[in-house]
């Protein structure tokens, strides 16, 4: 999620446009779309605080004939900001963004999980303004970090007990029968599934799940085993519809056999570069449903 790489002038110049486009997309669609647009979440969400004042509010109007007009979301006010200022890039690219961006614009705003904390959490949480963005990182230090740069950034602490040298074995652990039953992953007997997130996390319906951490890119890293196999668990094991689950860095060796193994070929929608696009169905409204199609 983290990266120290200067940004390529021509990538700097498509990202501030690619906001643009997107300021322009939601100002259009407000004032084409009914008046009644449903934005609500599921109950486990964040309630929406209903109070405003004249300097908050998204609307404006006058007295006169002419048309009313939209302020700028908060949170797509302050990514255009700090990506047109930014002197670090991303870790994904372009393209691979635009993979996980064509969901959102169908979904959002939704109940968004992202497995770790970096320089394009701002820019997850602006595409799904309206939704609830969760991230879940292995570094304290990194969160407190954060959190005094941008504190309306939800995140969590997790802790991993594992590491990329033990894939291989937890690979045999995860074709057990236990592994491949379907159930809150707090009460799994798979040793893959993550026990210590915070209890909310696993009592919502989460529409998109992105896999981005833990760090995996040494032998000495925790690695995505228990992230990819939790997050397909979460996806099957929610009351109805399906999860788009994203992992990114599948040219890694973890992440592609992980990836496959546990989110299913079956389920894959599309690879773009690093980043593969799964869309995996409740299986708690369907008995019988294989682990895999």
């Amino acid at each position: 999620m983290r990266t120290k790489s200067q940004y390529p002038i021509n990538l700097k110049i498509i990202l501030i446009c690619f906001f643009f486009i997107f300021l322009v997309f939601l100002i259009l669609r407000s004032s084409f779309s009914s008046p009644q647009h449903n934005t609500s979440l599921k109950s486990a969400s964040r309630p929406v605080n209903s109070t405003k004042n004249s300097y908050d509010s998204t609307d404006c109007s006058t007295v006169s004939l002419t048309p009313t007009c939209n302020k700028i979301p908060p949170s797509l006010a302050h990514a255009l900001v700090h990506y047109a200022t930014l002197n670090i890039t991303p870790q994904q690219t372009f393209k691979e963004i635009s993979v996980s961006l064509r969901v959102l614009d169908k979904k959002s705003p939704c109940n968004f999980l992202v497995f770790g904390l970096g320089h394009d959490s701002l820019m997850w949480t602006a595409l799904n303004h309206g939704g609830r963005t969760v991230f879940l990182e292995e570094d304290k230090s990194w969160i407190e970090q954060i959190k005094k740069k941008f504190p309306t950034l939800e995140s969590y602490h997790v802790t991993y007990d594992t590491l990329v040298t033990q894939a291989d074995e937890l690979m045999e652990i995860g074709m057990r029968e236990e592994c491949k039953v379907v159930q809150d992953p707090r009460f799994s007997k798979c040793k893959l599934a993550l026990k210590g997130l915070p209890s909310e996390m696993y009592d919502i319906d989460w529409d998109l799940i992105m896999v981005d951490a833990p760090t995996g890119y040494f032998d000495g890293a925790p690695g995505r085993m228990n992230a990819i196999y939790t997050a397909g668990l979460m996806a099957r094991n929610r009351e109805e519809g399906e999860t788009d689950v994203f992992v990114h860095d599948v040219d890694r060796v973890v992440e592609d056999k992980f990836s496959k193994s546990f989110l299913c070929e079956g389920y894959l929608q599309e690879q773009e570069g690093r980043i593969r696009h799964f869309t995996i169905p409740s299986h708690r409204t369907r008995l019988g449903r294989p682990f895999c199609p």
